[in-house]
């Protein structure tokens, strides 16, 4: 496994001295292209890969890479056919959707992704698209006037170039950083970097077949082979792609858009494209972050909410008991008496029909400010803000308004209440002593027990 796995840069030396040393056109042509066929081998070797279609894919790549570049080795030294270089171009851009779907897929970690991340990968993919066309493609284009078949290959091989990198480096900076993620953003890179300086050179007339500076595509190839045998990343939480990133991505778009108005001779038509596309996709970004906003805000709501009469829960209240330490004030505990026979003789929906009722009953007694809780079952809690007396005859307030029955279903039902009333002295235990205060109440029949 190991001599496979760094078979690629043996084959790369062998092929350097043979460069160097013993130049002939068989060496050019086998040595220079046995070189990506060791990656592919490397990449299909390669243990612990969670997504199954990043060997295959990435392997079927770099093949189809490798083919092309057999047919212009063997162009650059024997007659071949005018459309074998036609070939030769789509072979090589067939290597970069193929890529897109690879590389990504080998840097994923088997958390499921979010929508949220994915636009936010892309916003920052394009982004960067846009301005590298802008800045780096533009200067190629003048010099293609009138070739409609150079003038295409010219822009589109760059665009992959930069639309893979981006893609990577998006992947990277969403999943996390590894090793990994080093290595294979860094091979892209020198494959990228080596295919613009193959433009230049071949803008100026100064690109010659076989020179020093085509083995760049090799190293890019090998070191994305050797990013199959790195580590990735471990199974944990994922920040995502920085929300500077994002803003600076949109606001690049945004520039550059203003700019073309104002400009539009100044730069390529092409780049309107991923810069619209960025900046609805910001748009769609924000109105999934708004409408996931709002459902946090309403799953919180409701966590915090008794569903049946609508008040806040215990789990409400015990927070606000938190926060209520410091203040002058009591916490009331109520607990119904005879509401398990109402349940037992008119029936649950009955029951159900009793406790919307006395949430009601309690939430007019009360006074500006206090909270009215409901703790399961029949028990109610209330947070009140003020003097202990006046606390005791909140109390008994509430306790008044059950002296009268309700009607439900033309059935008049009596309840009472017993509440126990505890006074906030700064100690943790409010909850403890009031609830010993209610069940005193209960027992002894008092009605009213402060503690």
């Amino acid at each position: 496994m190991r001599v496979v796995r760094f078979s690629g840069a043996c084959l790369l030396a062998f092929y350097l001295l043979l460069h160097t040393f013993a130049p002939t056109v068989w060496s050019e042509l086998f040595a220079y292209n046995i070189a990506p066929i060791a990656a592919i081998m490397a990449i299909s070797l390669a243990p612990h890969i969670g997504d199954s279609f990043a060997k295959p894919t990435t392997a079927i790549a770099i093949a189809v890479w490798t083919c092309g570049s057999a047919i212009a080795s063997a162009g650059a030294h024997f007659s071949i056919p005018n459309v074998l270089s036609t070939v030769t171009n789509f072979m090589y851009l067939l290597f970069y959707p193929l890529a897109m779907i690879g590389l990504p897929r080998l840097l994923a970690i088997k958390q499921k992704l979010s929508l949220i991340e994915l636009v936010d990968s892309t916003i920052f993919g394009l982004g960067l698209t846009t301005l590298g066309s802008a800045l780096i493609i533009k200067p190629v284009l003048p010099h293609f006037d009138g070739n409609t078949g150079e003038t295409f290959f010219a822009i589109i091989y760059p665009i992959a170039d930069l639309i893979l990198v981006c893609v990577v480096i998006a992947t990277v900076s969403m999943q996390g950083y590894s090793r990994r993620g080093y290595m294979l953003s860094t091979g892209v890179l020198v494959f990228a970097l080596t295919d613009f300086l193959y433009l230049l050179q071949h803008i100026n007339g100064s690109y010659l077949m076989g020179s020093i500076f085509d083995v760049g595509w090799i190293i890019g190839l090998s070191l994305i082979a050797e990013s199959f045998w790195q580590p990735g990343i471990d199974i944990k939480a994922r920040d995502g792609v920085s929300p500077i990133l994002i803003s600076i991505s949109v606001s690049l778009s945004a520039t550059l858009l203003a700019l073309i108005a104002i400009r539009p001779e100044f730069f390529p038509r092409f780049i309107l494209m991923p810069a619209i596309a960025t900046l609805a996709l910001a748009f769609i970004r924000m109105a999934i972050a708004l409408t996931q906003a709002k459902n946090i805000g309403q799953e919180r709501l409701l966590a915090r909410t008794d569903e049946l009469t609508g008040l806040p829960n215990r789990r409400r209240l015990v927070t606000e008991i938190d926060s209520f330490i410091e203040k002058e004030g009591a916490l009331l505990l109520l607990d119904l008496d005879g509401f398990k026979q109402i349940n037992d003789v008119h029936g649950h929906e009955t029951g159900d029909k009793i406790l919307q009722q006395v949430a009601l009953r309690f939430e007019r007694a009360l006074p500006q400010g206090a909270l009215l809780a409901r703790l399961g079952g029949d028990e109610f809690g209330v947070l009140y803000e003020g003097g202990h007396d006046s606390a005791v005859e909140v109390a008994l307030a509430l306790r008044a308004t059950l002296s009268y029955p309700f009607h439900i279903n033309n059935k008049e039902i009596q309840l009472g209440v017993s509440i126990g009333v505890a006074k906030n002295n700064g100690e943790k235990d409010l909850l403890l002593r009031a609830d010993n205060a209610m069940y005193k109440a209960k027992r002894e029949g008092l009605g009213v027990c402060r503690l």
